[in-house]
């Protein structure tokens, strides 16, 4: 198959494109110097006709910066989404948008379903939610997969800050009233591909890993696989760690509607990340 990812240079888009490579497809992976998604225009000509899935890794991720760039973060989460969506439709191709937990107020007690109401709070979620919007009022045949609490090895992520903060200072203190799925870009890159392989329908599924833990929790495993076990980890409230962009509370997400889409969710995210420590801290 003929794949164009545009963010291909980001955390995820590296892997997306190293997965899609290794498996055989023929992959145009653009990063953002090379592709500007605001410009229609340039979008339409980076998508050939003989493409069959677009994939957009684009995304202004600055959830701090966007509470005051919001108008940034909107031309490339919303127009950017919906600039990819219109030319991945024009080329007959079929069209893969990565969204977020953001889109979700965070005050639910049970994982959020992928037809969950939209409920953001913060300037980023906004964005995101509008991109999704887009898309699907794109009329393109579009997989939109949300995603959270992601890590890996090509970028800054939660696990190398934990581990070099803690070689550093010895004793840290982290958020422990905040509950997600930690997932491994590559587990995307592969339910991406897999998504695609089987055909599944458009609409929205959730792309993470099973379990939940707090940030708490997922700082202390991953500093025991760093051999950093004996580094002194305190739990926190968010209140003492007041940040610009309100955090989701609770960001599980169902992936219930993937089974019956043909393919099976990510793994529990303490098996993944044992498989992923390794490579994901290798350069820490």
């Amino acid at each position: 198959m003929r794949w164009v990812v545009a963010g291909a240079g980001g955390m995820l888009g590296t892997d997306v494109v190293d997965v899609l490579r290794t498996a055989g497809h023929e992959v145009l992976a653009l990063t953002r110097a090379e592709l500007d998604v605001t410009d229609p225009a340039a979008c339409a000509r980076a998508v050939p006709a003989s493409t069959d899935v677009l994939v957009n890794c684009t995304a202004h991720t600055a959830v701090d910066a966007a509470e005051t760039e919001e108008a940034a973060a909107f031309a490339v989460n919303a127009v950017g989404a919906r600039n990819l969506a219109v030319a991945a439709g024009a080329a007959g191709a079929r069209f893969v948008h990565v969204s977020t937990d953001y889109v979700f107020d965070g005050l639910a007690q049970e994982p959020y379903a992928p037809d969950h109401l939209v409920a953001p709070r913060s300037a980023y979620g906004r964005t995101k939610a509008a991109g999704e919007w887009a898309v699907q009022a794109s009329g393109a045949d579009a997989l939109v997969l949300r995603t959270a609490w992601l890590y890996g090895a090509h970028g800054g992520c939660f696990p190398k800050t934990m581990v070099k903060a803690g070689r550093e200072r010895g004793a840290l203190s982290v958020v422990d009233d905040q509950v997600g799925q930690p997932t491994w870009t590559r587990d995307v890159a592969d339910l991406v591909a897999r998504l695609v392989s089987a055909g599944a329908p458009a609409g929205t599924y959730h792309a993470v890993s099973a379990g939940s833990c707090s940030w708490f929790e997922f700082a202390r495993t991953v500093l025991a696989s760093a051999g950093l076990a004996e580094v002194d980890v305190k739990p926190v409230s968010s209140a003492e760690f007041v940040r610009p962009a309100p955090r989701p509370a609770f960001s599980v997400l169902s992936t219930q509607n993937l089974p019956g889409a043909g393919v099976q969710p990510i793994g529990d995210w303490r098996s993944r990340w044992d498989v992923a420590a390794s490579d994901v801290l290798a350069a820490v």
